[in-house]
């Protein structure tokens, strides 16, 4: 058996591309008003609505018993949601640890449509008959060239999670502000803010199309949040242009809504290539 892929649900891979390559996907977890759910168990109308809500990410077990469904294989892959994030990552090298199967974990540094095109690149070498080493490489590879950039309509749901101050909320709700912001390096950077929401899907095109790098391969995923036919006009803006080889619409995974809120919209993609 080649080189075995387990990743989590934070990664957004649609169900096609994970049945193609065979990936095992680790649930992550929501704990509404006192009950654990799984993610992926309730719509994400419900969640976005709920109050009394937190997140937490997978258990060792289940890593476990996700590397374990694998065997034997040649050797398992598991590429996390980024550290700063999430305890999922330590989680994965405990199972890893206590594992008799020769295990590679790897933090991705990043999330949602951006951790997929990692998981994407890994699944892709190992299909190819890769080893170990050359598919930690390749997903290793797009972990330095890949980028993602969104915009939230409201930083309501981030100031409720704590990770913006209430003030910062309250001015972008008064000069209806539209933030924009990198992920990168496993935090959240802050772009400057457009006046409109067309205005910050037009600038995420723009900050895509500077980044071409001619002759390279681009590998790209829209990404939303109740919001399908936004992330589809991004797709399309991209397609327009160049044909990808790897392309992918994702919605954002319930753990990640809970803490973003709905109508998040972005691009994830990266340069393969001897210049990308």
């Amino acid at each position: 058996m080649a080189i075995a892929i387990v990743t989590d649900a934070a990664a957004s891979l649609p169900a096609e591309l994970v049945d193609r390559y065979g990936i095992t996907v680790v649930p992550m977890w929501l704990n509404v008003r006192g009950v654990p759910v799984r993610s992926g168990e309730r719509p994400l109308e419900e969640l976005v609505t709920e109050e009394d809500i937190s997140t937490s990410g997978p258990s060792p077990g289940e890593f476990t018993s996700a590397i374990e469904a694998n065997s034997p294989a040649e050797g398992v892959v598991v590429l996390t949601i980024a550290s700063t994030m999430s305890s999922t990552h330590q989680a994965a090298l405990l199972a890893a640890k206590n594992s008799e199967q020769l295990v590679r974990v790897v933090d991705t540094g990043t999330a949602a449509g951006a951790e997929g095109l990692v998981v994407l690149a890994a699944a892709q070498q190992a299909a190819r008959g890769g080893d170990l080493d050359s598919v930690e490489a390749a997903a290793n590879e797009a972990i330095a060239r890949v980028r993602l950039v969104a915009t939230v309509p409201s930083l309501d749901h981030l100031v409720r999670s704590g990770r913006v101050p209430n003030i910062a909320g309250w001015a972008g709700r008064r000069l209806n502000i539209n933030p924009l912001f990198e992920f990168r390096d496993g935090e959240a950077k802050r772009l400057r803010p457009s006046m409109s929401r067309e205005a910050a899907l037009e600038r995420i095109v723009h900050i895509w199309r500077r980044s071409r790098v001619e002759g390279a391969d681009l590998h790209v995923a829209a990404l939303h949040a109740l919001a399908p036919d936004v992330a589809a006009d991004l797709m399309a803006e991209v397609t327009s242009e160049i044909e990808p080889a790897t392309a992918f619409v994702g919605e954002f995974g319930s753990v990640m809504v809970v803490h973003t809120g709905p109508g998040l919209a972005g691009l994830a993609w990266w340069w393969e290539g001897p210049n990308g």
